[in-house]
């Protein structure tokens, strides 16, 4: 086995539009496990059962979680197979991203959920690696949080939901270890009451849940929005920094109509950046350079 995390992440100080906060910089784990994606398998690194060869999951046709699982499944030396619910022709013909990567790590993909078969020498993995078994490397990262921050503050995490498994989580371990760091997200796959509901199938006391803050414009979940775009830019260039452009865009839009909530602000940087090699051409595709356009505001 040759997967190293780079734990703890540095917490680095940034400025952006006025807002004074910390970035917690778990992008930085490993390139090819990072973020709340390392954070959620470090509990199989140790503690694989030792009869089994194959791992499967299920989800997006260019999910994170999905080369994620591809490359920590062949370290392992273990086979892959991979759901996914919907494939365009157009990339099974011209696989590029996550997808591309993820086959050239042995991946076995297979269309539709209809056949999910787990044999004696497999294990499933949930969508998005939302388990109860992720909450184990996120424990590590709320005592990294502890160990980094000012005793006598009071801070607020913020990170942005899927399937919620790492908010979730990260405010149970903060209050069960009793700090006074208080956990937001938002929504980014379905709605607050969809977002309620994957807490419930993981922890039964809600009082370990987030605080979930929502936008009042309604946004689909990969559908390409020119603010996002250009607060992704902005944060960019701002920044020095490349944030994940299918989560952080909303969170930051978020954040900058809540400013209010944040006195001591820490925002974790969940990686997932190999997602923007397609997301970035979708844009650039719907509207081009919009450099431009910021370049023009200074």
């Amino acid at each position: 086995m040759s997967i190293k995390l780079n734990t703890p992440t540095p917490l680095e100080q940034y400025s952006f539009r006025g807002l004074e906060f910390l970035i917690k910089r778990d992008d930085l784990i490993s390139k090819e496990l990072s973020g709340n994606k390392a954070r959620k398998v470090e509990y199989y690194l140790n503690n694989l059962p030792k009869n089994i060869d194959t791992i499967i999951s299920y989800g997006s046709i260019q999910s994170n979680a999905m080369y994620s699982l591809s490359y920590f499944a062949k370290e392992m030396g273990l086979k892959f197979i991979y759901h996914a619910n919907h494939m365009p022709n157009l990339l099974k013909e011209n696989p590029e991203g996550n997808l591309k990567l993820a086959l050239e790590n042995s991946m076995q993909l297979i269309e539709g959920y209809d056949n999910i078969k787990k044999g004696e020498n497999s294990i499933v993995i949930k969508e998005g690696i939302a388990q109860k078994e992720a909450y184990y490397g996120v424990k590590k990262l709320a005592l990294e949080l502890i160990e980094q921050v000012d005793k006598d503050k009071e801070y607020q995490v913020f990170l942005s939901s899927g399937t919620g498994a790492t908010s979730l989580f990260l405010s149970k371990a903060l209050k069960e270890l009793n700090s006074n760091i208080k956990v937001y997200t938002t929504p980014c796959v379905g709605s607050k009451d969809y977002l309620i509901k994957q807490f419930k199938e993981l922890e039964a006391k809600s009082n370990y849940y987030p605080t979930i803050l929502d936008t009042k414009k309604r946004y689909h979940f990969g559908k390409l929005y020119r603010e996002f775009y250009q607060i992704w830019l902005e944060l960019q260039k701002e920044l020095n920094i490349e944030l994940e452009l299918l989560y952080d865009p909303k969170s930051w839009l978020i954040i900058l109509q809540n400013q209010e909530l944040f006195s001591n602000l820490i925002y974790i940087h969940q990686g997932g950046l190999l997602g923007n090699i397609t997301m970035k051409k979708r844009y650039q595709r719907k509207y081009g350079d919009l450099n431009e356009n910021y370049k023009n505001k200074q």
